[in-house]
């Protein structure tokens, strides 16, 4: 069923344009909605195996991550009535622990002020309807690098987990050896890459699921090597993490100290960034598999669902989790039939029960969730395949993004250079050549570039 226009919509219909619907194929949109979860179910281990390493409490971030995508599904399930779902985004994840906290020295408790901040400056770009202008004005080929670069990332902690990729002093990184680790997440990707070719539902949690019995059924015979290997049987099964140790604990010390705005600045435009056109692309992306775009090629009550993704951020940062935004694997659930508000709200009940098994998310190994991680930075990368590579004046400011995002582990460094070099490159090419051949470069992306400069000259 095709989604209600809100103009023709009255009183509490418009606000909540899912109850304007006459007929509704209940079953066929919780089954959409159960689909879309067992895709993206995922994130519950990853999710927390990732941000826990900044030192935060892995039992609550696992109860804050289903919190967060449970309030971001609902918000677009019943004000923007879209089949699509939200949670803690891949890659956002990775830049708060990896980037912001491990490698810049913030606390996890300033990062998640960014986040906070970065919300609520998307929920005012959203409410003023500037972002459409925004969107336009970063050249696509730039959105596809992003979208690139970060896959490359995400696979490289994927193989560094297992134990594939090790640090070396001589070369910086090289090949681990091959013991059980590696071979579990060889397994589990193998598992994964089958499924998925066979158009099997939730290839990915089942990938997870298995690697991660693998390991436990290791760690029941040995169980000294599994913990030297970092893999440890699950406490228990059914339990609730309060997630107190992680909510509630914004900092906003950064913003009043004139030796670390700048770069608090920096981190909160990036996360913008990232967060800003993954969502606009997904929405895009999705909206086009299931025929949901109107005569003009916009997606419908897109506003709303802009609005879904501030307030899932904003609040997402106050319970204790990065940013929040619109999954890509909720084309599984609309190719399964979800076409309305009762998708993303089935999603979010789903994830709302999912946190009292917190035990079972918490003990899965980084062997079992690295083939989660490898796979989604291959399904990231083919985003590649879209950029306009024998445009030097595009291509190379791509290729610039997409390969120092992994060799500087580093989506925003990465970003960083393929911002600036894009705006230099084409800046300097428009002094030579003839004016009808000259690249346009938005003042959005100039005044980027200026930021991103201060950023480098005081790092």
């Amino acid at each position: 069923m095709e989604n209600p226009n809100t103009k023709n919509l009255t009183g509490i219909k418009r606000v909540f344009p899912i109850l304007g619907h006459q007929k509704v194929d209940y079953k066929k949109e919780m089954t959409a909605g159960l689909t879309t979860f067992l895709t993206m179910a995922y994130i519950i281990a990853v999710n927390p195996n990732i941000l826990s390493e900044t030192g935060m409490n892995a039992g609550a971030l696992v109860t804050a991550t289903c919190l967060a995508a449970a309030v971001g599904c609902l918000v677009m399930g019943l004000v923007a009535d879209l089949p699509f779902a939200l949670a803690s985004g891949m890659g956002l994840n990775a830049f708060f622990a990896y980037t912001v906290v491990l490698k810049g020295g913030v606390s996890w408790e300033v990062a998640l002020s960014a986040v906070f901040i970065e919300g609520i400056i998307f929920l005012i770009l959203t409410l003023f309807k500037v972002r459409e202008a925004v969107v336009n004005s970063i050249p696509t080929n730039m959105k596809h690098a992003v979208t690139g670069g970060i896959g490359i990332f995400i696979a490289l902690i994927g193989f560094k987990g297992c134990g594939l990729v090790v640090a070396n002093e001589a070369t910086l990184i090289s090949l681990g050896k091959v013991n059980l680790t590696v071979v579990i997440a060889a397994i589990g990707l193998f598992i994964i890459s089958v499924l998925d070719k066979k158009g099997v539902k939730g290839s990915i949690l089942v990938g997870i699921i298995i690697s991660s019995l693998l390991a436990w059924g290791y760690a029941l015979f040995d169980p000294k090597t599994a913990a030297d290997l970092g893999i440890f049987l699950p406490s228990g099964v059914f339990k609730f993490e309060s997630i107190a140790p992680v909510a509630g604990k914004i900092d906003f010390s950064y913003i009043t100290n004139p030796k670390t705005i700048g770069n608090f600045i920096v981190i909160v435009c990036t996360f913008l960034f990232v967060d800003f056109f993954d969502t606009v692309g997904v929405l895009v992306g999705v909206a086009s598999k299931a025929n949901m775009l109107d005569e003009k090629g916009n997606v419908p009550n897109v506003g709303r669902a802009l609005l879904a993704d501030s307030i899932g951020t904003t609040v997402g940062a106050v319970l204790g989790v990065s940013t929040v935004t619109t999954y890509v694997e909720s084309s599984t659930g609309v190719l399964a039939g979800g076409r309305t508000g009762y998708t993303a709200l089935t999603t979010g009940a789903l994830f709302l029960i999912a946190m009292f098994f917190s035990p079972i998310f918490i003990a899965m190994p980084a062997c079992a969730t690295a083939p989660a991680l490898i796979y989604v930075g291959y399904l990231m990368l083919s985003a590649i395949k879209e950029i306009d590579i024998h445009n030097i004046t595009e291509g190379i400011p791509s290729f610039i993004t997409i390969t120092t995002m992994a060799l500087t582990y580093s989506i925003g460094d990465g970003l960083t250079l393929g911002i600036l070099s894009y705006v230099i490159l084409n800046l300097v090419y428009n002094i030579f050549a003839p004016k009808e051949e000259r690249e346009h470069v938005s003042w959005i992306m100039i005044i980027l570039s200026l930021i991103f400069i201060v950023k480098l000259y005081f790092m």
